[in-house]
């Protein structure tokens, strides 16, 4: 069986194969961590950004978004504490001159403990059949114990380390528990040190009249200082939220795993603004609204898993990632935060401004707290990708590559495909692709064999193929092959546009979401 390490690889490839993702600037040797997304890339890209969006701004009666700009005032990033607080704790290692985060480093010392305990129970479960009980293993069991309690030593360590900024103990993690460069293999590590991840630049004509402004590193800013126009503009009455999908840049220097952490990417964040002591009821509401949201696509339930933080964030009470089973691991795509009214108290502070709201149904004014979703557009796309990508044996020892991704996220819904380039079958063909193109995204191919035809749609995902034969003209029927299970069946083209519309429609996942 393939290592996962290998599936990574492979799937890096296909995307760049299929026109999903290609480095950028290749043609120069490309950029460090930044990748364009290609012709199926950006129509996948799109969908899951509409499965976001109109779950957030349809099902829900009090969410509007906006639009902000990526240019803010530069005192925003002051406000927000990014200027002194957004930093990574970075480590060098000496020999091969390579740059970790050293948070990163001792998180997946931790997984290493993990994966232990975890090959202990697959052994013993294996050796001691249906009767097992791997609960009670775990509790017995000698060298499960001892593995235990070292990842709990390094977790306390590690917690108390971030919770204190204490650069030096998270070096002494590394050095205690002989953490070596993936590279060099030596423990020659410099001091840690702190790194802002801010991306600046100057606005203005002359160098001596230049402002120094940011990149924004998060869309939530713009959502905050835009908070009250939204209110006033919009009438909206507490609890309410804003919704907003753009780009960010973090200048990371750890930047990989493909798609994974990007120096430019795309976030989807919806700030839901409530009473002060109602902020603990809306934060379980929308972790639980949330995974169903991603459960809801059928990737597996699974595959998904809540992750709760550590260390706060120097402005939430409570915070839960909503982590996905990568090819490397659970990684975090969605994070959902309890901000207090950090946000919102010090851009009032820091502007002279008022920006309380007041609520008419209580009399008063006060500053709302914060429920945050936020989740990375690239990072949905990966995971999203990486649960689709297979690799079928099919009888007759023949294998083909499929791409299993959810037909109302897949980029083209259906391929039309006449089975010659004679006898009217293109025109008839190009007359039942002109039927369905103004509701789904469609392609028409008559090149190559209608096998390889049919393996090239599964590469991209494509749900449907459409075959155009010498009995279309007879009958008006056509062969309609579903993607997955390879069935083909024979059906009237009159028949085609609800057979698909069936399958791709983004209503039948909302309607799942909202009925539990």
């Amino acid at each position: 069986m393939a290592s996962q390490e290998d599936v990574f690889k492979k799937l890096v490839a296909h995307c760049k194969e299929y026109g999903f993702v290609f480095p950028s600037s290749e043609i120069y040797d490309g950029l460090g961590a930044v990748y364009d997304y290609g012709q199926n890339g950006v129509e996948l890209k799109n969908n899951i950004k509409k499965y976001w969006w109109d779950s957030m701004t349809l099902l829900h009666g009090n969410i509007v978004g906006i639009d902000a700009a990526i240019f803010m005032h530069p005192t925003v990033w002051k406000a927000s504490g990014h200027v002194d607080a957004f930093n990574d704790p970075l480590i060098d290692n000496k020999d091969s001159k390579k740059r970790y985060r050293a948070d990163v480093l001792i998180e997946e010392l931790i997984a290493k403990y993990d994966d232990k305990i975890n090959k202990e129970v697959e052994k013993a479960a294996k050796k001691f059949g249906d009767s097992f009980d791997a609960e009670l293993f775990k509790k017995t069991n000698a060298r499960v114990l001892e593995h235990q309690e070292k990842r709990e030593e390094i977790h306390e360590r590690f917690k108390k380390a971030m919770n204190d900024n204490d650069l030096d103990g998270l070096k002494q993690i590394i050095l205690d528990y002989d953490v070596v460069c993936p590279i060099s293999g030596t423990k020659n590590w410099t001091d840690v040190r702190q790194f802002n991840l801010m991306f600046s630049t100057e606005m203005g004509s002359t160098s001596d009249g230049a402002m120094k402004i940011y990149l924004r590193p998060e869309t939530a800013q713009g959502i905050f200082v835009n908070y009250l126009n939204v209110q006033k503009t919009g009438r909206m009455k507490i609890p309410f939220g804003i919704a907003q999908i753009g780009k960010a840049f973090r200048n990371e220097i750890v930047a990989r795993q493909f798609i994974f952490r990007m120096r430019e990417f795309e976030q989807m964040e919806m700030q839901f603004f409530v009473r002060p002591g109602d902020e603990m009821k809306w934060f379980s509401h929308w972790k639980a609204f949330r995974l169903k949201w991603h459960k809801a696509l059928g990737l597996g339930d699974q595959m998904y898993r809540y992750h709760d933080h550590e260390k706060l964030a120097h402005y939430a009470n409570a915070a839960t990632d909503i982590e996905f089973l990568m090819p490397f691991g659970f990684k975090e795509v969605e994070g959902i935060h309890s901000r207090t009214d950090f946000d919102l108290s010090s851009h009032e502070k820091f502007s002279g401004k008022n920006i309380k709201y007041f609520d008419p149904e209580t009399n008063q004014s006060y500053t709302p707290y914060v429920i945050e979703t936020s989740i990375g557009v690239d990072r949905m796309f990966l995971s999203i990708m990486a649960a689709s990508y297979k690799e079928e044996e099919l009888e007759g020892g023949e294998t083909r590559v499929l791409l299993a991704l959810p037909p109302v996220l897949a980029p083209v819904k259906v391929a039309i495909l006449p089975l010659l380039k004679k006898d009217g079958l293109p025109e008839k063909a190009t007359e039942i692709m002109n039927e369905l193109k103004y509701d789904f995204k469609c392609v028409y191919e008559e090149k190559d064999t209608i096998g390889k035809r049919y393996r090239r749609m599964d590469a991209i995902g494509t749900p449907f193929c459409v075959t155009v034969d010498h009995q279309t003209i007879q009958d008006n029927t056509v062969t309609l092959r579903y993607r997955d299970t390879m069935k083909q069946e024979r059906v009237n083209v009159s028949d085609l546009h609800k057979i698909v519309g069936d399958q791709v429609n983004m209503k039948n996942l909302f309607k799942k979401i909202m009925e539990e």
